[in-house]
């Protein structure tokens, strides 16, 4: 399914399949990612946890749909990796400031 997403989004789903340096690009320096009970600010920090989450459940994303709330993108999308109940179907909650991802909160 092709999915109409900002080009933030559509980065960041690209980026998540191995690209480090596209995947920094694609949020800006102060934004957060809130994941498993964790909040990670910066881009520094933010890329550590994709790599660490990677390494730990070697993931792959599926984005299934999409719809706008309360001014942000919310994408479904199938989660598959080694972790209990895969896969499953989570909620990955965009804020976009400009051009960057200033938010991510992921949730099932």
């Amino acid at each position: 399914m092709s999915l109409d997403l900002p080009r933030p989004i559509c980065d960041y789903f690209s980026a998540d399949k191995g690209d480090s340096e596209l995947f920094g690009r694609c949020f800006a320096e102060d934004a957060t990612v809130r994941d498993e009970g964790q909040t990670y600010t910066g881009v520094a920090a933010i890329k550590q946890w994709r790599a660490h989450a990677q390494q730990k459940y070697g993931y792959t994303i599926e984005p299934l749909a999409s719809a706008e709330e309360d001014g942000k993108t919310v994408v479904t999308c199938r989660l598959t990796g080694s972790f209990p109940g895969s896969p499953i179907e989570v909620q990955f909650v965009f804020g976009i400031g400009g051009s960057k991802i200033k938010s991510l909160y992921i949730h099932s």
